[in-house]
């Protein structure tokens, strides 16, 4: 896999509304600049403050809608699938998901908090992409007749991805 770029937009404005139209504004110009052919995002969970989460769900809506607009698939992942897919457990604090992403895509640099969530979305696409492709190889009978029921995702890989991740 390519490490291409990572970041996080964090947008300034007096009302959600406006912090959400300047999030769409830059998702859509990073979309048309770096024509990623997948978008990788992280399902919404309920934590500590509900409220936070209902923000967080607006700038997620946001992000699905800009790649949607440009015709860009989405793949939506569970905290937990993440973490499993970059640290091997799916309980992994944030420095340990910091540390792997950092390994994994051999940067010089940790990438902050969030640049690091987001680039752990894009492994865990990654490699869910990869065992797709080898289950379809390797299909059992059992596992044959799942995947006729089963509508099947796309088994190539961009090398080409970027994800940013919305901050509050």
């Amino acid at each position: 896999m390519l490490h291409v770029a990572h970041g996080t937009i964090r947008p300034r404005g007096a009302t959600l509304a406006a912090r959400l139209a300047q999030l769409h504004g830059a998702l859509r110009d990073i979309v048309r600049e770096q024509a990623p052919g997948e978008v990788a995002v992280e399902r919404v969970f309920v934590a500590a403050s509900p409220r936070a989460a209902l923000v967080l769900g607006h700038a997620r809506g946001v992000a699905l809608a800009a790649a949607a607009a440009a015709g860009v698939a989405v793949s939506e992942y569970a905290a937990s699938e993440i973490k499993l897919a970059v640290t091997g457990t799916g309980a992994a604090g944030k420095p340990q998901v910091g540390t792997m992403v950092e390994r994994l895509l051999r940067l010089a640099v940790r990438p902050p908090r969030d640049a690091a969530d987001a680039l752990a979305v894009a492994l865990c696409h990654a490699q869910a992409g990869r065992l797709v492709a080898l289950v379809g190889e390797r299909a059992t009978r059992r596992g044959a007749r799942r995947a006729a029921r089963t509508p099947s995702r796309p088994a190539e890989i961009v090398s080409r991805s970027i994800v940013w991740r919305t901050v509050r």
